[in-house]
């Protein structure tokens, strides 16, 4: 198989905001409690933070994380996470039928942020309560006045604030899941008028309305509409939230999940500029996919799991290799949209579908979606270009015209990097490249196995693991791979 990539360096999308690398961390299972802080650990810092996990964040270089939920916020009080741990409540976590000690809140979680080098996007609780907690806890993240919830934070121990500058509007309030859901008019007023008293309060705050849970949300149109047309002057972002899935073995066309990636995005975008001209204005709504990954490994097996207990094991999907080929093609859609997408948040960091696992006590491991994760994350920044890849395809029961690559090259200063998944089971694919010239090809790492159901575990960490490829003057594409080209200038 052949395929033809074509780029110019001057046809460029646009810049790559290094948020679009960001992840999430909520109070669900094993994230925080076991996950970023376990005081009993061997490697836990001062703060009760494991450190192993904290290096393996950092090596991921994410720069925004957001924070404390997703569906926990919808029924959370920030206050009890805040001031002497010896006296927070511990109390029901309705969300994920848990209980929640609140031994972690904002305070310690501000700290572990800065620990890992990221920001936090802080998401506040528009389910069970409303404009007021969310003003309040602005005030006490952000402000130096002689008022409560300033004087508050500096009486636990904070003297400066902690410089908190992206609010999510809540989360998923379109979803009958989640506590205090809200139909398309209640949550759009509610939103609009939360959003005038947080930027009331600290007028450099940015605020990330919520959008549709996913495209196939009955809502979906209607609810991004209304809440723009209600909310436009007060919001700086809209978020689109989406998991995928192999539940039906399909790999053919698990492997082309990225399509509804890139028509979710593409359809968001389109009402946003509806609203834009209705409304005659200058501004542009970007947007935050705020939540996105692969989500369908432990779903049985959560049912099974007891309610109220402290940090359950609960989605904790264990990551095979066509996992990592999916997770890809969804960072190469991503980059192609960067443009527009300024934020996305990998869901989660740590146990929770995530790039990092951990034993309670003991071990950690890299699961395969890292990989193509720290690869987009360290060399992806800079600009995308526009990439034209003329190459075959082939249709699924769900698509059509699937495209055997799937491929973005970014530009970064003097270097190029090139990041391109085979999808074809079982054809290499020779390149041809078109606008490369002048650059020289410096190194070829590669992400491919023969076992699509290959996966890391503690015991076998390597097992699903890059490779320095050869360089040679012909460059070929193993099947079923994630490739990274990097490229420098001669």
């Amino acid at each position: 198989m052949k395929a033809k990539i074509t780029i110019n360096t001057l046809d460029i999308i646009g810049n790559i905001d290094p948020r679009i690398y960001g992840s999430f961390i909520e109070h669900l299972g094993r994230a925080v409690y076991g996950g970023i802080y376990e005081p009993s650990h061997e490697s836990a810092d001062d703060m009760g933070f494991r450190k192993d996990v904290m290096e393996l964040v950092k090596s991921l270089n994410v720069p925004v994380v957001r924070y404390p939920g997703g569906n926990f916020v919808s029924g959370y009080n920030w206050e009890d996470g805040i001031g002497d741990r010896s006296k927070r409540p511990r109390k029901l976590e309705l969300a994920w039928n848990s209980i929640e000690t609140n031994e972690i809140g904002i305070d310690e979680f501000q700290e572990w942020a800065k620990r890992a080098g990221a920001e936090i996007i802080m998401a506040v609780n528009l389910g069970t309560r409303g404009a007021d907690e969310a003003r309040n806890l602005v005030e006490y993240c952000n402000l130096e006045t002689d008022t409560y919830y300033a004087e508050l934070r500096r009486k636990n121990g904070f003297e400066k604030p902690f410089g908190i500058k992206l609010w999510c509007l809540g989360n998923e309030m379109d979803g009958d899941w989640q506590i205090g859901h809200k139909t398309p008019q209640e949550y759009a007023r509610l939103a609009c008028e939360t959003a005038k008293l947080m930027k009331m309060t600290d007028p450099t705050i940015k605020l990330v309305a919520c959008g549709s849970s996913g495209p196939a949300m009955p809502t979906f149109g209607e609810w991004e509409q209304t809440v723009l047309r209600e909310c436009y002057d007060h919001v700086d972002f809209i978020s689109l939230h989406s998991y995928y899935g192999n539940p039906e073995n399909d790999t053919a066309d698990y492997l082309a999940s990225s399509m509804d990636m890139d028509k979710f995005i593409i359809d968001t975008a389109h009402i946003c500029d509806e609203i834009k001209a209705e409304k005659k204005s200058d501004k542009d709504i970007m947007l935050s996919f705020d939540e996105w990954n692969i989500w369908f490994h432990s779903n049985e097996q959560d049912k099974q799991i007891e309610h109220w207990q402290i940090a359950p094991p609960l989605l904790e999907d264990i990551f095979n290799f066509e996992d990592a080929l999916v997770a890809g093609c969804l960072l190469i859609t991503l980059l192609r949209h960067c443009d527009r997408v300024k934020i996305a948040c990998l869901a989660q960091l740590v146990n929770v579908i995530a790039p990092i696992m951990t034993e309670t006590g003991g071990r950690l491991w890299k699961q395969t979606i890292y990989y193509p994760f720290l690869h987009c994350s360290v060399n992806g920044r800079g600009k995308a270009l526009n990439t034209v890849c003329e190459c075959g395809s082939y249709d699924t029961a769900k698509h059509c015209n699937v495209s055997y690559i799937e491929c973005i090259a970014t530009m970064n200063g003097n270097d190029l990097t090139l990041f391109a998944v085979n999808r074809s089971a079982d054809e290499s694919c020779e390149l041809e490249l078109s606008g490369f010239e002048g650059y020289e090809l410096v190194s070829h790492t590669v992400l491919a196995d023969d076992d699509m159901k290959r996966f890391n575990s503690a015991d076998d960490p390597d097992a699903v693991s890059p490779v320095q490829q050869e360089i040679r003057e012909k460059v070929s594409l193993a099947p079923r791979s994630w490739n990274m080209l990097k490229f420098t200038m001669k």
